[in-house]
C-alpha cells in the first residue's frame, strides 16, 4: 500500500477498478484547512488523464507492472503477433493494445510489452527507429523562404512524418517514436 503523501512521478497504483500512473503531483499546505495532494494521473490501459486531489493519508495498493522484450512478427488483419525472446511463445494482441506502437515498427523489430497480472495491455516501440521513405514529393531548389521548410513523407509502415526538403524516396530516416518526429537521415 502507498499513501497519497508518498506519491511521486511514475508510481503505478490500483484505484477505482483501473491501473493509474502518476504523471504529476503537488503537495499543498494551505494557510487554513488540512493539507492535500493535487495530482494528474493517467490510466495506463485507456490513456485517460484525470486531475484529482487526495488526502495525504489516503492509501492505495501499488500496481506491479511487468515488462518483457518481445519481437513483432506479423499481423493477420485483426491480431498482431509477438514472440517472447526467451521461450519463443507467440502472443497475439488486438489492435487496441498495439495501435500507438504499430506505426513505428516493422516485422522482426523488438518492442517492450507491458503486463499487469499476466495480461498484456500495451506495446512500446524503441525510442528511435530507422524506416525507409516510400513516398514523398520532390523538393525543388528555391522552394525555401526559411531554413526549416518541411514536406510530408510516408515511410514503409504507412506512417506520415514531416521531413526536410532534401529527403527523397528510398532514404532511410531516424524517427523519435516518443514525439513522432523526424530526427535525421540514417
Amino acid at each position: 500500500m502507498i499513501s497519497a503523501g508518498d506519491f511521486r512521478k511514475g508510481i503505478t497504483l490500483e484505484m477505482e477498478n483501473g491501473i493509474w500512473t502518476i504523471v504529476d503531483f503537488q503537495h499543498v499546505k494551505p494557510g487554513k484547512g488540512a493539507a492535500f495532494v493535487r495530482t494528474k494521473i493517467k490510466n495506463i490501459v485507456t490513456g485517460a488523464v484525470l486531475e484529482r486531489t487526495f488526502n495525504p493519508t489516503d492509501k492505495f495498493p501499488r500496481a506491479h507492472i511487468e515488462t518483457k522484450e518481445m519481437e513483432y512478427l506479423y499481423n493477420d488483419g485483426e491480431l498482431y503477433y509477438f514472440m517472447d525472446l526467451e521461450t519463443y511463445e507467440q502472443l497475439p494482441l488486438n489492435k487496441e493494445a498495439v495501435e500507438d506502437a504499430i506505426p513505428y515498427v516493422k516485422e522482426n523489430t523488438n518492442v517492450t510489452v507491458r503486463f499487469f497480472k499476466g495480461a498484456p495491455f500495451s506495446v512500446e516501440p524503441p525510442n528511435f527507429v530507422v524506416l525507409e521513405v516510400t513516398h514523398t514529393e520532390p523538393g525543388f531548389k528555391g522552394d525555401t523562404a526559411s531554413s526549416n521548410v518541411t514536406k510530408p513523407a510516408t515511410v514503409e509502415t504507412g506512417l506520415t512524418v514531416q521531413v526536410p526538403l532534401f529527403v527523397e524516396i528510398g532514404d532511410k530516416i531516424r524517427i523519435d517514436t516518443r514525439v513522432g518526429e523526424y530526427m535525421e537521415r540514417a
